[in-house]
């Protein structure tokens, strides 16, 4: 895995925060670009496209709020081998688009099992039960799931640490997987503690095949900047999270 970092700037949250001031980045803004708020419109997806053209599916991108996740379809697109995508997220974002043109925030995992052929598993950690058993059944045999009421479950999470992964991994973290009381997203949130999120990361980082990792679930932008609890917790968390995966990969 690359260890360049990519900001995808959508909201312009990530002008108020500063973990990533003393690293290599790459900036894509994206504020300009209409239709791409929750909803990503054929327009929208054709110019995110063209922006992120030249950036391979490696490194570490931040990708924005959950508003946006659907930001991972298009990295994971560009992978030309087979591989298996795991989804740190309270929401398993397996929801039928209204519209067969139109992708979702709440979406792009089906989506991306509907028509990635490269891509032959998804495992979902600390995903809402309730939202699980949503799912439509044929992607049974696509998905592995670590459910939010397994998070303290010592027989799963020793069946998740013995897993033994044959193809490389590409990881995708919506922050909204994490407690209220740890993070505060712009969405419903789950269980998880930071503790358990670095641990579990830690885990996956140690496979050989790392592609890359993105990272979304940002709070909503304040003028207030670093003087506001939200972005200081937002930008401690990126900070740890960038650096555990920058660590991995230069040790």
């Amino acid at each position: 895995m690359g260890n360049d970092i990519v900001i995808i700037n959508f909201s312009d949250i990530y002008t108020e925060e500063t973990f990533y001031k003393n690293e290599k980045i790459k900036w894509i803004n994206c504020t300009d670009i209409s239709g791409t708020n929750c909803f990503c419109d054929k327009e929208a997806s054709d110019e995110i496209c063209r922006r992120i053209e030249n950036l391979p599916p490696q490194g570490i991108h931040f990708i924005d709020s959950g508003n946006y996740h659907y930001v991972s379809k298009f990295f994971t697109d560009k992978i030309k081998e087979d591989f298996i995508l795991v989804v740190f997220d309270h929401h398993p974002d397996m929801q039928p688009s209204l519209f067969e043109e139109l992708l979702t925030c709440g979406s792009w995992v089906k989506a991306s099992i509907d028509t990635n052929k490269h891509l032959k598993k998804v495992i979902l950690i600390g995903t809402s039960d309730e939202l699980l058993n949503k799912i439509d059944k044929k992607y049974t045999d696509k998905l592995i799931e670590f459910k939010e009421s397994q998070l303290e479950d010592h027989e799963a999470w020793q069946r998740f640490y013995t897993m033994h992964f044959d193809l490389p991994i590409y990881i995708s973290i919506d922050k909204d997987v994490l407690a209220p009381e740890e993070d505060k997203t712009n969405w419903d949130q789950g269980k998880a503690t930071m503790q358990e999120l670095k641990h579990l990361l830690s885990i996956l980082l140690k496979h050989s095949r790392i592609i890359g990792i993105d990272i979304c679930g940002e709070c909503k932008y304040s003028i207030l900047g670093m003087n506001d609890d939200n972005v200081r917790k937002d930008n401690e968390i990126n900070r740890q999270l960038a650096n555990l995966s920058l660590q991995d990969y230069k040790s």
